[in-house]
């Protein structure tokens, strides 16, 4: 489309592109309506992203600084355990009613400033807080917080479902999910299990069926059936449960036994084996595993960004180091044309016989230390050739006590030979 165009009408849509996408467009070629279009869409564009840019961009920066901040982190903590703590003086009804002033004011300030941390993070990034998942988490925490003001204005304080309401607030204190990166790690480690997990459970809920159908045929039907755990297929399925916990399995055996029947204890021995040392060590051990990869990722995630702070703080002393070189250069009457020739302009000044000060530099604690293990390391290598020293006397020992010998052998030899 662009080949039909004349050069005067290209130049025509390079200005319109460039600074008057807010003005009519101009048709620069009226017989090609898709060049049209496609010249308008870049311009709308532009305008959505002129009007989506924000203008306190400051006070956004210095919100999110304050709520990034490990204060800030520390604050929300400290806040949570607090109000989990006063949930717990909450259940006892002599102490709520001692301090039932005192439980109303905690609770508004609670609230007020879980509201005031959800406010600040919306005001952050109000389209990418919804796409966290532990953002929606509070939210939903948030809302449930409102629940029971909302009934108690609507219903009236004896509404029989407000004692649910209220046992609700206990989630409140999943909120430090998200100042806790550990208890995120465990909960990645979760829920990428879940395929796993699910597989495990399916194959134990097939085992249990299978074992479930057979047991009501043996210990259910006869006439001296066990009826209370084997008389249909739910109760059944209850009493395997039990079994594969092994939570008083020995009660269900012996009641089995009572009623005389020949393969309970096969019947038993076998499903126990199979559901809980097989299946349930199984579950545990798909948890451990990744569990484990997550931590390692975890401490991973930790040493790059440790390295990363690193770096940071390497690149602002050097760029302080630079500024203070330009600051020196500048305040120098001499002209030089670069540092390095400064610094060789001052070494032909430089004598033997010119004091050095140390002090900073000798009494640094990074200098006294590479200077101790430095001194360490001298001594083991004193010591390694001492005792090469040692050896090789010995060895020289030795050969001389054998040289004596030697002689008298040969002059027995050569008058033997006379």
């Amino acid at each position: 489309m662009l080949q039909l165009l004349k050069p005067t009408q290209l130049e025509v849509c390079a200005l319109q592109w460039e600074g008057h996408c807010n003005e009519k467009p101009v048709h620069c070629n009226e017989e090609s309506p898709l060049l049209t279009a496609t010249r308008e869409s870049p311009c709308t564009a532009m305008k959505t992203r002129r009007s989506q840019k924000r203008k306190d961009t400051q006070c956004q920066a210095f919100v999110k600084r304050v709520i990034m901040s490990r204060l800030f982190k520390i604050i929300m903590i400290s806040t949570i355990s607090t109000n989990a703590f006063f949930m717990v003086l909450w259940t006892d009804y002599k102490t709520r009613y001692n301090l039932f002033r005192l439980f109303e004011v905690s609770e508004l300030i609670f609230v007020s400033i879980y509201s005031s941390e959800f406010c600040m993070k919306l005001y952050v990034d109000p389209i990418n807080y919804w796409k966290d998942g532990y953002n929606l988490l509070d939210v939903i925490i948030i809302i449930i917080i409102f629940i029971p003001y909302s009934l108690r204005k609507i219903k009236g304080k004896h509404y029989p479902y407000l004692n649910i309401a209220d046992g609700v607030q206990s989630l409140r204190i999943l909120k430090l999910i998200t100042y806790s990166r550990g208890i995120r790690t465990l909960i990645t480690a979760v829920g990428q299990t879940a395929y796993t997990v699910a597989s495990v459970l399916i194959l134990l809920f097939v085992l249990m069926y299978i074992f479930a159908v057979l047991g009501f045929c043996l210990f259910g039907v006869p006439e001296r059936a066990d009826l209370n755990n084997w008389g249909n297929l739910a109760l059944a399925f209850f009493t395997l449960f039990s079994l594969a916990t092994v939570d008083g399995w020995t009660d269900l055996q012996q009641q089995l036994d009572a009623r005389n029947f020949i393969l309970s204890r096969s019947f038993t021995i076998i499903f126990i084996l199979l559901a809980s040392f097989v299946f349930l060590s199984m579950f545990v051990g798909v948890m451990i595993i990744h569990t484990e990869d997550s931590v390692k990722k975890l401490e991973r995630e930790l040493m790059l960004e440790r390295h990363m702070t690193r770096m940071e703080e390497k690149h602002v002393i050097l760029k302080r180091q630079q500024e203070e070189v330009s600051k020196l250069m500048q305040t120098q009457n001499v002209d030089h044309k670069s540092f390095t020739e400064l610094v060789e302009k001052f070494k032909k000044t430089l004598r033997h016989t010119d004091p050095m000060v140390l002090d900073d530099f000798g009494t640094s604690l990074p200098f006294i230390d590479v200077y101790l293990s430095t001194l360490d390391n001298q001594d083991a290598t004193i010591y390694k050739l001492q005792e090469l020293y040692y050896e090789i006397v010995h060895v020289l020992s030795l050969m001389l006590e054998d040289l004596p010998q030697k002689k008298q052998s040969q002059s027995l030899e050569k008058v033997e030979e006379k």
